[in-house]
């Protein structure tokens, strides 16, 4: 295991080897279990946590274990990791290293990977080759907007101020972490009657839930209207992008191996993701308009350039300025969103059967982040905000889960409406 050296006047931050004391990482609350509200104890009580600086005396990680019955489980852990010990991806294959299926405890958890798209086995002619430069012609002009568009957001571009954005010192208020499960089986009807991708539906489902928010927060004003959104403006989020070559979440064991593609520590890069606020008459337009940005924007190396680019301003100017430039992306965008793949069968960790997986992450200068988690036959909705800004992140939830009913039910409807005029 590793602790990290503390910057005292200056002196360069270094990983060194410590020994491991489990009695300082996991800690077993006591608690009284016939309380009134497991759930509402349990809530703040990880609101209070994110108030709380991880010990840099010790490894930066613990893990806080709460025997509280819920309505989603026995009992509930949480661990809490430092960033700088790994990104998102790295931090999750070290849980799901640790974790066996139920059904054979002597076997890691099965996670899909995702599929690689098939190319024409006819590379000949002068069609493919117009096509080929086409391709590349539309990647380089895509990445040289994108890359203009990053660094002004950087520099002056911001988003509309909204019920949802938060302001400089953000990052230093208790957040509130709240989630909800929906049936992963209802995003992949979705996706394959549409023809679309699982991350296709996850953004019209956050385009149409935000829409939705946002125009009951315009409407405490005038409740007279329909339609409480203003006219234009501009809300984008920020998706950290996993650019490893290798595709999936890989067990610990992988990314140690010498070699390996998959590598620990912070392999991300950023895109920009906006979103178009607005009431559609067709719910199945949200998720249109998501897909055509989603296919815009992987038609761009941005996630890449931008990872290389904050590997160069961190060799040449040192963590500090990388620190910042990051801060004024966060800053100047309204909130984050990610997406994991998790396992496909009900897993446990040593023992314990797992129910319900929430991840998310704070500390950043946004008053709203939004993690996918799909685990088995689910996908937990995890929102975390700042309860200054966004006091009601339940009915943020209820939105989203809401918009996905919706486009639930726009689907079979179109499918009896076809199987009628058959």
């Amino acid at each position: 295991m590793f602790n990290v050296d503390r910057v005292i006047n200056g002196v360069k931050r270094k990983w060194i080897k410590t020994e491991v004391d489990l009695d300082n990482h996991v800690i077993v609350q006591q608690v009284d279990t016939q309380m009134e509200s497991p759930s509402q104890f349990i809530d703040d009580y990880i609101a209070n946590l994110t108030t709380i600086p991880v010990d840099s005396s010790k490894p930066l990680w613990e893990l806080r274990i709460l025997n509280l019955k819920t309505p989603e489980a026995e009992a509930v852990a949480i661990l809490r990791i430092h960033h700088s010990i790994g990104d998102g991806m790295s931090l999750i294959s070290s849980l799901f290293a640790c974790c066996r299926k139920s059904s054979d405890p002597g076997a890691l958890p099965t996670i899909p990977m995702q599929k690689q798209t098939d190319r024409p086995r006819n590379r000949r002619g002068v069609l493919w080759l117009l096509l080929s430069v086409w391709s590349v012609l539309r990647l380089i002009l895509n990445t040289l907007v994108d890359i203009s568009l990053f660094m002004a957001t950087i520099l002056f571009m911001k988003d509309t101020k909204t019920p949802l954005k938060g302001l400089s010192g953000v990052e230093h208020n208790p957040k509130r972490i709240v989630h909800q499960t929906v049936s992963l089986g209802d995003i992949k009807l979705v996706k394959n009657a549409m023809a679309v991708t699982v991350n296709d539906v996850i953004f019209g489902v956050m385009q149409a839930g935000l829409s939705r928010y946002l125009n009951r927060k315009y409407g405490e004003v005038d409740k007279s209207k329909s339609n409480n959104l203003p006219g234009h403006f501009r809300l984008r989020a920020t998706v950290l992008v996993n650019i490893r070559q290798a595709i999936g979440i890989q067990a610990i064991a992988d990314m140690m191996k010498k070699k390996s593609k998959a590598k620990w520590g912070n392999k991300l890069g950023f895109i920009c993701f906006p979103f178009t606020i607005a009431l559609r008459l067709d719910p199945l337009d949200y998720i249109r308009q998501a897909k055509t940005i989603a296919d815009r924007k992987k038609l761009s190396l941005l996630a890449l350039c931008t990872y290389l680019i904050n590997n160069c301003v961190v060799k040449l100017f040192g963590s500090k300025v990388s620190s910042c430039l990051a801060y004024r992306i966060f800053l100047n965008t309204t909130m984050s969103i990610s997406n994991v793949v998790g396992p496909v069968e009900e897993i446990s960790f040593f023992g314990h059967p797992i129910a319900f997986i929430a991840p998310t992450v704070y500390g950043h200068p946004q008053a709203l982040t939004v993690h996918f988690q799909s685990y088995i036959n689910k996908m937990s909705i995890v929102v975390t905000v700042d309860p200054n800004v966004i006091p009601d992140p339940h009915l943020l939830c209820d939105d989203f889960s809401e918009s996905l009913k919706l486009f639930k039910d726009a689907i079979i409807l179109n499918n009896s409406v076809i199987a009628n005029s058959n």
